[in-house]
């Protein structure tokens, strides 16, 4: 496949021109006879070049163009028109387009454009990279996101991949926990080596020790042969500890023993043997408070919390949502075969709006379940899950800490702009959307707020 190609093109008979043409080409291209959708599509899924005509019903192909350039640099854009005058092209070039073409379109040439703006796209990917590299030497591609609280973690993490320090990683169910710790793994100096993973919460306590520390042929009725243990499995590497907070209490003097001497002696055994890990462990759970109640011993507490990862719910990550949800309906339509090229903007409204108390883990089960109901090539709010579907967010006075404070309507208004704002990460186009606003009163009302 040469490049992914966005057309938005009022003409229905124009498209499936383009579109046969330039699938017989090597490209993989989808269609949208409105701007509103076309920019939709452009903000939920991959695309390379961006091929829109110059007049569309409801959008200037002039003002795609700019609202592209603004919010997504890196993508280039051609505009199409049957005018090719010399004013045409001035107005395509400021307003950010990489070329423009006139109809009736010669294939031949279009191509040659479409290649020259693919490698462009190609070498501006190249140049983020490398940007992010600077910025994030580590390698972080399981975990994805944008907004401030994701570029906090990724700060954090490059700094501590590569320590021996023990790790403990705290948050809800279903915020990336065990992908965090793969990705500490596979930036450490261990990643030649194996990341081993038990669950804490799933065996008695009997049966994790033993899954700990080994045991000898006999130790106990179905010990029929040796076997080495997970801390001895994972030697040299890292041993992810999921669900600490659940190991029995009768067990941790043992867990706490081993991590002091770094060495484990099988159940049934009288040797000792040495290890070299690094124990990275993940709860849900409020240790400190376990600590408090007798659940959790301090001092294996404080030997497990040397350096502390608190992983952001997804319902404080703002756009992160939206471009979580890009890459699981990628993911789940090709698995279905279906052509799914995103969300409409009531999808999109209704994610954002959801509270997420499953996390990512929710958000990729609501989008499988999408997927599979669709019969549109973009995702309805009827194909979510009802309990999402029919959400109602509870809102608040927005920045207020006095229930009873009277503000003016000018103010509540600056105030939930603000919000929505933060809450797409910065993206001026979106926000204007999910306010139904026009993109130009958002950018003057933002520009009056910086003024004041």
């Amino acid at each position: 496949m040469k490049g992914k190609i966005l057309i938005i093109e009022d003409d229905q008979d124009m498209c499936d021109m383009l579109s046969f043409g330039l699938s017989r080409r090597g490209y993989s291209v989808s269609t949208f006879t409105s701007g509103r959708e076309g920019l939709q599509a452009v903000q939920t899924t991959q695309t390379d070049v961006v091929l829109t005509d110059i007049h569309l019903p409801d959008k200037n192909g002039l003002e795609i163009c700019n609202s592209i350039a603004t919010d997504y640099p890196s993508i280039p854009v051609i505009i199409m028109t049957a005018f090719g005058s010399m004013d045409t092209a001035i107005s395509a070039i400021r307003a950010g387009a990489y070329d423009f073409v006139t109809k009736p379109v010669d294939m031949d040439m279009l191509t040659l454009s479409l290649d020259r703006a693919v490698r462009y796209r190609n070498l501006q990917e190249t140049v983020q990279k490398l940007r992010d590299e600077v910025k994030h030497p580590q390698h972080f591609d399981d975990l994805i996101g944008n907004s401030p609280a994701m570029e906090e973690l990724f700060s954090k993490l490059s700094r501590i991949a590569d320590s021996e320090a023990s790790l403990l990683i705290t948050g809800e169910s279903g915020s990336g926990k065990e992908l965090t710790t793969r990705a500490v793994h596979i930036n450490s100096r261990r990643k030649d080596k194996p990341l081993i993973t038990i669950n804490c919460a799933a065996l008695p306590s009997q049966l994790l020790e033993s899954e700990f520390f080994g045991y000898k042929k006999g130790a106990f009725t179905d010990a029929k042969d040796h076997r080495k243990g997970l801390f001895l499995e994972a030697d040299g590497g890292t041993l992810f500890l999921d669900e600490v907070g659940e190991i029995p209490l009768d067990l941790q003097p043992k867990l706490l023993r081993a991590l002091e001497e770094r060495c484990v002696r099988p159940v049934g055994g009288v040797t000792e043997y040495p290890f070299d890990i690094r124990i990275i462990a993940a709860t849900n759970r409020d240790l400190e408070s376990a600590v408090d109640d007798g659940l959790f011993r301090e001092d294996l507490y404080y030997r497990l919390n040397v350096i502390k990862i608190e992983m952001p719910p997804l319902r404080s990550r703002g756009a992160d949502i939206l471009m979580l949800a890009g890459k699981f309906i990628e993911h789940f339509a090709k698995r279905q075969d279906k052509a799914i090229t995103g969300l409409s903007d009531a999808t999109a409204e209704k994610l954002l709006e959801y509270s997420w108390p499953g996390n990512v883990r929710e958000l990729r089960n609501a989008i499988e379940h999408a997927v599979a109901l669709t019969h549109f090539d973009r995702l309805m709010p009827e194909d979510l899950p009802e309990k999402i579907r029919l959400f109602r967010k509870n809102y608040i006075l927005l920045g207020s800490d006095d229930p009873m404070e009277l503000i003016s309507m000018e103010e509540m208004e600056r105030r939930y702009i603000m919000h929505v704002l933060k809450t797409t990460g910065g993206n001026r186009t979106l926000t204007a959307r999910i306010l139904q606003m026009d993109r130009k009163t958002l950018y003057r009302k933002l520009q009056l707020y910086e003024a004041q």
